[in-house]
C-alpha cells in the first residue's frame, strides 16, 4: 500500500511521485490523486476531509511535516488550510537560510550524474532511497582494491562490460553459455584535486599474465584461482570462476594502479540507460550495416538508444579496420557522447530522467561490496563528478600486433609506450591542459629548486630507506660517493615509515645541499621539504634524503612530468567525432 493507502506502491510510476515545486526549488512527493501544488512557499498540510487532525506538535503517520508548530493546521478544522506568509520575518524570529538556486539544488543532488556511464545514475537514489537499495548487486573485492575510495585522494574505478546474456531479447549477443567476459575494460582514473580524469580502455584481446586470484565462493570460503601466464586479458573475469576482484588484480599487475572500486554492466545497461535518457547521440562517417552487430545506420548524425545503442557499441567489422581496436575507439565516442548527455540541463533538471537513470543503474549494475549501499555511490558520484567533461580524456593502452601470430587474433603491449602512460596515471598527470586550481602552491615548489648549487663534496647527506626495495639505501650511497663526488654521505638504515615519494628533508641554511642533492636525483620541487637539520655519525648537521615506494633505481630521474607527451593518443569527451 502507498502513503494513503491506494493501492500497491509498485504499480506506481517513482517518476510521478516526485514533482518539483518552483517556489522553493524543491522535490516534493505528490501520491495520486493528490491536490495541486501550493502557489504559496514554504510549508504545507493536506488533510483527507473528515479526517481526524493529528494533535498539535505531532506529525500524522506516514507523513513528514515540515515548518514550525505556528504554521501547523488548527486541530477540528477540516480540509486544507493555507496561511499567507508574512513580508518579513517578525521582530526576534530568525530568518531562513538563502534559498539555493533550482540549478544548483539540482546539481547538489544528482552530484556525480555527469560522471560516467555507470557512476552518475544511481546519485538520484536521494528521491527514492530504499527502493534503489534493494536493487544493488554486489560482489566482493576480495581484498583486490585499496578498501574504497577517499577524498583527498586521486580514486581509480574499473568499468567493465561484459557480454553475459541476461534478461529478454539478449539471444543475439554474446556466447549462449558463456559467464561473461571482461569484453569492454575501462580504467577511469579522476584526478586528486577532481580537475580532470582520464578513462583508458585495455583491449580484450590483450596478451598478459593472469595473477592467482583469492576468491569467495556462495559458501563463505575462500577459493584461490590460479593464474594464467600469456593468456586474453578478458578471461580475468568468468574463466575458471573467476570474478571482477581477478580482473582488478589483473590490471592492478598490468598497470601497477590498484583499484578503488570496480562496477560491472551487461547488455541491458547499455540498452536501459539510453533509453532513460531518452537517446545518445552519435556520427558516422558512413553508412553501416553490419550483419553481426545488427547495426544499420545512415552516414551523419543519429540519436540511438535500446537495442540500436547496444549494436552501436559492439559493432567491429564496419568501422576502422575491422578490429576490436576500432570498436574501442566507437564505445569511446559512445561513452563521450553519453556523458554529454547526462551533464545537459536536459537531464540535470529532469526528475522523470533522473528516477528512470537511477532505475536502470541500480539495476543493471554490479557493484564491489564497498560502494554497495546508494548513499555509497552517491558519495562516489559526487566525487567522479566534479571534473568538466573538456578534461576527461580517453585513451586506450598502446599495443601493437602479436608478432608469433600468422593470422592476427591478439595483440601485445608496446612496452616503452605503455609504462609511460601508465607512469602519467599512477602520477595523477593529467593528459590534457588543465588549469592549476594551485598556483601558489606549485610556485613555491618549483621555487624551491631555484637558487645556488652546493658543490657535490659540501653536501652532507643520510639516506634512509622509507619504502624502496631493500638495499636502495646502500646502492644509492655508493652511486653517491664514487659516481657523483658526495663523498660526506652516510647510510642510516630503515626511516621506521613508509613513504609514496623520495622526499629530502632540510634546514633553511641547508637549501643549496638540498638543490644539488634535488639535482642529482632528478627530483622535483614537491620533494624538497623544508624543516630541520639532522646530526651525521659525525656530529655534524646533515640533510636527509628518504627514498620511497617511487624510487627506480640510482640515477634514475625521479621528475614528474607536468604534462603528456604529445605523442600520447588521446581524445576528450567535449568533442564530437564521427567513427570512421
Amino acid at each position: 500500500m502507498d502513503a494513503q493507502g491506494r493501492g500497491r506502491a509498485d504499480d506506481i510510476d517513482p517518476a510521478d511521485q516526485w514533482v518539483l515545486n518552483p517556489n522553493t526549488g524543491d522535490y516534493e512527493l505528490r501520491l495520486e490523486n493528490s491536490a495541486p501544488q501550493s502557489t504559496v512557499p514554504g510549508p504545507r498540510s493536506r488533510r483527507t476531509a473528515g479526517a481526524a487532525a493529528p494533535p498539535r506538535g505531532r506529525t500524522a503517520p506516514g507523513r513528514e511535516r515540515k515548518g514550525t508548530p505556528e504554521e501547523a493546521p488548527e486541530p477540528g478544522v477540516p480540509g486544507p488550510r493555507r496561511r499567507r506568509a508574512p513580508e518579513s520575518p517578525p521582530p526576534g524570529r530568525r530568518k531562513g537560510r538563502p534559498k539555493k538556486s533550482r540549478g544548483k539544488k539540482i546539481l547538489l543532488w544528482t552530484g556525480g550524474t555527469m560522471a560516467f556511464l555507470l557512476v552518475g545514475t544511481s546519485t538520484a537514489g536521494y528521491l527514492y532511497w530504499k527502493h534503489l537499495n534493494d536493487n544493488i548487486t554486489s560482489v566482493s573485492d576480495d581484498g583486490a582494491g585499496t578498501g574504497g575510495f577517499s577524498k583527498d585522494r586521486a580514486i581509480n574505478v574499473l568499468l567493465v562490460g561484459t557480454d553475459k546474456r541476461t534478461g529478454d531479447g539478449n539471444d543475439g549477443y554474446g556466447d549462449s553459455d558463456s559467464p561473461g567476459h571482461a569484453d569492454t575494460t575501462v580504467l577511469l582514473h579522476v584526478s586528486k584535486d577532481r580537475t580532470n580524469a582520464t578513462a583508458m580502455s585495455i583491449p580484450r584481446d590483450l596478451i598478459t599474465d593472469i595473477p592467482d586470484c583469492p576468491t569467495t565462493q556462495e559458501d563463505g570460503s575462500t577459493k584461490v584461482i590460479p593464474g594464467t601466464l600469456n593468456t586474453r586479458f578478458n578471461e580475468s573475469l568468468g574463466q575458471e570462476g573467476r570474478t571482477p576482484s581477478c580482473t582488478m588484480r589483473t590490471v592492478t599487475a598490468l598497470t601497477g594502479v590498484k583499484m578503488d572500486h570496480f562496477m560491472i554492466a551487461d547488455f541491458n545497461a547499455v540498452k536501459t540507460l539510453t533509453t532513460a535518457v531518452d537517446g545518445v547521440d552519435v556520427c558516422l562517417a558512413k553508412d553501416i550495416d553490419d550483419p553481426d552487430s545488427k547495426l544499420k545506420l545512415s552516414k551523419g548524425e543519429h540519436s540511438i538508444q535500446g537495442e540500436e545503442a547496444l549494436a552501436f557499441v559492439r559493432t567491429r567489422h564496419s568501422v576502422g579496420f575491422g578490429g576490436d581496436l576500432s570498436r574501442i575507439e566507437i564505445q569511446q565516442q559512445f561513452l563521450s557522447s553519453l556523458m554529454r548527455k547526462l551533464k545537459s540541463n536536459d537531464t540535470l533538471t529532469s526528475p522523470t530522467k533522473m528516477l528512470k537513470l537511477a532505475e536502470a543503474g541500480t539495476k543493471a549494475l554490479t557493484v564491489d561490496s564497498k560502494i554497495s549501499s546508494i548513499n555509497k555511490l552517491r558519495d562516489l558520484g559526487t566525487e567522479l563528478g566534479k571534473f568538466p567533461t573538456k578534461n576527461l580524456s580517453f585513451t586506450t593502452v598502446p599495443v601493437a600486433d602479436n608478432p608469433t601470430e600468422k593470422v592476427k587474433a591478439t595483440v601485445v603491449l608496446q612496452e616503452a609506450k605503455a609504462k609511460e602512460l601508465f607512469a602519467l596515471i599512477k602520477d595523477d598527470v593529467s593528459l590534457t591542459a588543465v588549469k592549476q586550481e594551485k598556483k601558489k602552491e606549485k610556485a613555491a615548489e618549483a621555487a624551491r629548486l631555484k637558487g645556488s648549487k652546493a658543490a657535490p663534496a659540501e653536501v652532507r647527506v643520510r639516506v634512509l630507506n622509507g619504502g624502496a626495495v631493500a638495499g636502495s639505501a646502500q646502492e644509492t650511497l655508493n652511486w653517491l660517493q664514487l659516481e657523483e663526488g658526495v663523498t660526506k654521505s652516510e647510510n642510516a638504515g630503515n626511516a621506521g615509515a613508509t613513504l609514496k615519494k623520495t622526499t629530502v628533508e632540510y634546514a633553511p641554511d641547508q637549501a643549496d645541499q638540498a638543490r644539488r642533492l634535488a639535482d642529482l636525483m632528478g627530483l622535483s620541487g614537491s620533494a624538497m621539504k623544508p624543516g630541520k637539520s639532522v646530526t651525521n655519525s659525525q656530529g655534524l648537521p646533515a640533510i636527509t634524503l628518504t627514498l620511497g615506494e617511487d624510487f627506480k633505481g640510482a640515477g634514475v630521474s625521479l621528475t614528474t612530468p607536468s604534462t603528456a607527451p604529445e605523442d600520447v593518443e588521446k581524445s576528450t569527451a567535449d568533442k564530437v567525432e564521427c567513427a570512421k
